[in-house]
Order: structure tokens, then sequence, then C-alpha cells
């Protein structure tokens, strides 16, 4: 056997860096710290990020593949270290992003007797189990030799089919353990692997009669097609097709919302000329879509979607998103871009593409006066000058201040929601946000992902006083390594989107939900501008409307990271076309239009 052996750690390192992965994010434990030390050999080729809590880590892996579409990796100590790990990791399993999470656990001579940080109640060294259920799998190497096999196939299963995130749990001994005399190749194992597999050619044909027969057509986008890369066949097929195209929150800037096509958002506080199109469509296109309660109005027929008998064409590279929660005319599975460019192979072959074009012609002017209808509900939000700020004011003020190509990471919170209603996204990763898992911190954690992926291009946060508060430790990391990332801090003092839901269905009985000063009783948040000063972050305070935009354009030429700390109403709520039901509680109503019934 060669005397020059690598050891699990240095074959992990060693691999990560045949996959070009940049950069790791995570913190260190002593669990850990051989693999850091594997780290260190190497750190002219890798580079590691120190962050001051987990899930920072992999929020920030996570919205650095959504931006750069290359997958990276994290790197957490056992016990409490990689436990703070998991509301990161369930964030990016439900949005199908891929990262890898290599976490520390107790060595394997300790397995099962409870040593310290070792989950070992009802198995031994039991991590594995705390994340089975929020990753697309976990792998456990126990010996050295184990880990060329566990990194090779964990890279596979992260970036193949449906992505989504992996953990490699290792023991700190099996870092240390001698494991081969090279890490797998990566070229051989996983660079001529592709997943982009096409529709059923059947399907294909059919799904081209439906969109030609129809005269209502609408295609709905979701995630699949923003980082399944699909948006320029998207927009070729609308154009081409003349079909407009409704997008689901983790869809919107598919196509750029400027488009005359584009109809914006379907969803609980959709607009309404997407909802009341999907919801008269005679053939629905889905793509990449999960028909999740939000976009589909609870489910509740007739506001954002009437299925049947609107007859739905639903295509996803995941067959168990087809038909879960909507039966099909047609369902495909295939990956979105592979499927577009089988439909403009099938188109090319077809003749007499516009014989239904005069339909055609009146469906779109059907919708454009929907959007009149639309401009026309939401048109007093934008010249609202009251202070604390209207918050459809604040999101168009900060629509208006990024440039072209800036990427606008959105924490979760009620804010979300006006972003979505109000910006204005050109392009796929213009506006990103979490819409699955849905944890507070994704957005202030995860604009730091999105500069290391895109240090050319600005990168802002807009995150809510709640989120910033429970993450303000990303001010220390965007110091430490020159991170010129600006928060927009949306302070409504308030977790504002739970009190709205404690007076609409509660009667207003409102607890644990304001912040408030103890003694006089006043609306209470610490001074976030101050804070951030403190921290080496220049901060800022807004509370006019009108200043949002100079704030946000000096943040971001002041090229270094930057606090805008803004006073925005927390009693307003943003209205749209659809509705939400909390079972039990009840039903909300429709800010605009009436629900649709088929004639």
């Amino acid at each position: 056997m060669s005397r020059n052996m690598l050891n699990g750690a240095q074959v992990i390192v060693d691999y990560l860096i045949q996959e070009k992965v940049p950069q790791v994010f995570g913190l260190c434990g002593h669990g850990n710290i051989q693999f850091i030390d594997a780290l260190y050999e190497r750190s002219s080729e890798i580079k590691t990020i120190s962050v001051h809590h987990e899930s920072v880590a992999g929020f920030m892996a996570d919205v650095y593949y959504r931006v750069s579409g290359k997958p990276t990796a994290t790197f957490t100590s056992c016990g409490p270290g990689s436990a703070n790990l998991p509301i990161s990791l369930a964030n990016a399993f439900l949005d199908s992003v891929p990262f890898m999470a290599i976490t520390g656990n107790v060595p394997t001579s300790q397995f099962n007797r409870g040593a310290f940080q070792e989950m070992y109640r009802h198995h031994q060294a039991d991590f594995p189990s705390t994340v089975r259920s929020i990753c697309k799998k976990v792998f456990q190497p126990t010996r050295g030799e184990m880990v060329p096999l566990a990194v090779r196939q964990a890279w596979k299963t992260m970036i193949t089919g449906r992505p989504g995130p992996v953990v490699v749990d290792v023991p700190f001994d099996v870092f240390m353990e001698s494991a081969a005399e090279e890490a797998p190749k990566a070229i051989e194992w996983n660079a001529n692997i592709s997943s982009r597999c096409g529709a059923d050619p059947d399907g294909v044909e059919k799904a081209v009669d439906m969109l030609l027969s129809a005269e209502r057509p609408v295609m709905l986008v979701g995630q699949g097609v923003r980082y399944g890369g699909a948006a320029d066949e998207l927009r070729k097929l609308a154009e081409r097709l003349q079909i407009p195209v409704a997008a689901s929150a983790s869809g919107l800037g598919a196509l750029d919302v400027n488009h005359p096509l584009a109809l914006g958002l379907v969803a609980r506080a959709g607009h309404y000329q997407a909802n009341h199109a999907t919801r008269q469509a005679d053939v629905l296109l889905a793509l990449g879509v999960r028909f999740d309660d939000r976009t589909s109005s609870s489910w509740i027929p007739g506001y954002s979607f009437t299925i049947p008998p609107t007859r739905l064409i639903h295509v996803d590279i995941d067959p168990e998103e087809i038909g879960r929660n909507y039966p099909v005319a047609l369902g495909l599975m295939a990956d979105v871009r592979t499927f577009l460019r089988q439909v403009h192979a099938e188109l090319d072959r077809r003749d007499n593409l516009f014989r239904k074009s005069d339909a055609r012609k009146k469906w779109l002017a059907q919708i454009d006066g929907y959007r009149k209808e639309w401009d026309k509900f939401v048109a007093p939000g934008f010249s609202d000058d009251t202070t604390p700020i209207n918050p459809q004011r604040a999101a168009a003020e900060i629509d208006k201040a990024l440039p072209e190509n800036a990427i606008l990471v959105s924490d979760i919170g009620v804010h979300h929601n006006w972003l979505l209603g109000f910006c204005k996204p050109k392009r796929p990763d213009s506006l990103i946000g979490s819409m699955g898992f849905g944890p507070m911190g994704f957005g202030v954690a995860g604009v730091m992902g999105a500069k290391f992926a895109a240090p050319d291009r600005p990168c802002v946060s807009v995150c809510g006083d709640g989120a910033f508060f429970m993450h303000a430790n990303v001010l220390g990391t965007a110091v430490e390594y020159n991170l010129p990332v600006v928060w927009v801090v949306w302070n409504n003092y308030a977790y504002a989107s739970i009190r709205g839901l404690q007076r609409g269905y509660l009667g207003g009985r409102e607890l644990a939900t304001d912040f408030k000063h103890p003694e006089t009783g006043e609306r209470y948040n610490p001074d976030f501008a101050a804070m951030a000063r403190s921290c080496g972050v220049e901060g800022v305070r807004v509370d006019r409307a009108g200043d949002i935009g100079e704030a946000i354009r000096k943040g971001i030429a002041a090229n270094k990271p930057y606090l805008i700390d803004v006073d925005i109403a927390a009693d307003v709520n943003p209205a749209g076309a659809g509705v939400w039901e909390l079972p039990g509680l009840g039903q909300s109503k429709a800010g605009i239009g009436k629900r649709f019934q088929p004639g």
C-alpha cells in the first residue's frame, strides 16, 4: 500500500475542488477541525468563509446556487453546530436547491457511549435521523475507505433529477483516517451525467395539439423554469403562439414582467390579470410548478384556477408533483427546458400555427382590460406619502432604485408579499425568495451568498425587522469579508404578517406579535442603523418614502456593507385577486374581482 494516502477530510476537499467549488461556508467546532485543516492545506484553491451561525452558512450556500447555478458546500461540527443547520437545509430541500452539508460527528470508537454532543438515545451517532426528512439523502461513512464512495455518490444524488441538498456526516476519526491514494475523479463519475430528460414524444404532440386548439390558453411558470435555464425557450414559445404567461411566486422573473405577454403573479395576493386569466383558461400549461396553497388560493376553485373544466398540462422533472393537487389532462415528466425545445421542434413541423389567431387576439384584449382594472385598483398606493411609509409605495420605490443588473434577495414576512406584487423582476435572478419552507433569515444571510456568486452585481436584501434582529450576526461576516451588500430593513415594529392573521381571523386578539416598550407602550425596536455602525457597517434611517430610492443608490455606490432602516406602516396588508383559507378559522376575501363561475 502506498504511504502517500489522503485522509478522509483531504478526499472530500479534493473532490470539492475538482467540482470547481470556489468556497465553502461554515463554522468551526471540535468535530470538524481536521476538515478545516484540510481546507487550510488547499486554501489557494478553495476559500473558507467563516460565519457566526450555522443556518447563515446554509442560506448563503442556497442563494449562491440560485444566482450562479453551481452548488457549493457547508461545514458544521457535531451536536448543536450541525443541529443549527436544519432550518436552512429544509429550506433548500423544499425549494429544490442543491448544496453539500458536511457535518462532523463523534469518533466511531465513542459511538453509543454518550460522548460529548453525541445524539445516542435512540441510535448511535444519530444526527442522520435529525435531517433525513429535510434532504435528499444522508451519507455516514464510518471508515476512511468509505469516504471516496460517499462523497462522489452524494454529489451525484445532489445534482441529478430534482436537485436538492445532501448531508455527508463524518465521524471525527474518519476525517483523519487514511482513505485513498487519490480522490475519485469527478470528471469520470459526474461530469457526463445529464438529467435533462425529455417528455414522451406522443405526449409532446398531444400537448402541442391542445395548445393550438385552445382559445384561452395560459402558461404558468414556476421555479423549474427559472433555475432550469428555460427562460429563453419560454419567451420564444409565448411570442410564437401569443400565449400569455403567469407566474407563481417562485417563477416570477422567468419572463420579464414588463413583457406584453407577462401577466404577473398568480397567488392569494396576486395580480388581477394573472388570476383572472388562469381561472378562465381553457388550457393551462404548467411548467415546473407545485400548485401550493398560496399560488392556488388554498385550492378553492374560481380564484386562482378552475381545474377542471380547465384542461391542465403539467410538466415537471419530479413525477410526484404531477397530479398532487389537480387532475391532469396531460402529465409529462420532463426537464422543462428540454420539453420546451421539444415543443419548438414539433411546431416547426406544423402548418397553420395561427388558425386561431382571431380568438387569441380577443383573449389578449380581454386580459388587457383586466390589467387596466388592476392598475386602477393599485394606483392610490403609489402616490401615498404618509408616515410611516405606505408599504406598496416602499416596494415601488425599492424597485425603481435598483439597477437593471441588481439582485434583490427577499426575506420572509409581509414585505415579501409586497415585493412580489409591486417589484418588476426582469430576469430569473432579479428577485430571489423562499417559497417552500419560509424561514426567517433566508434573505438576511442569503444576500451574502448572492454577492459571492455575482461580485460585480449590486446585491440588496429586503428583510423584516424581526428576521434581521434574529440574524444580526451577518453584519460581522460582511465586514470580515468586505462584502458590499445592502440590507433594507423593512421596520414595521411587529411580526406583522402574523399580526395581520390575528386581526383578520381572530377578531383582533393580538398577542406576541407587536414590539413595544414596556414603560411607554410605544413602538420599540433597537436602533438598527446604530447597531450596524457599531459593527463597522454604515447605517442610515429613512422615514419618508421619497428618500428610499436615494438611500439605496447611495448604499450601492458606497461599495461596502450598508444598512438602511426604513419605517414602514404595519396596518396595511397586500390585497389581490386570490384568497387564502386557514381551515377552521375561515377564508379571506379577494381584494379585487369575484370568484369565477364557469358557464
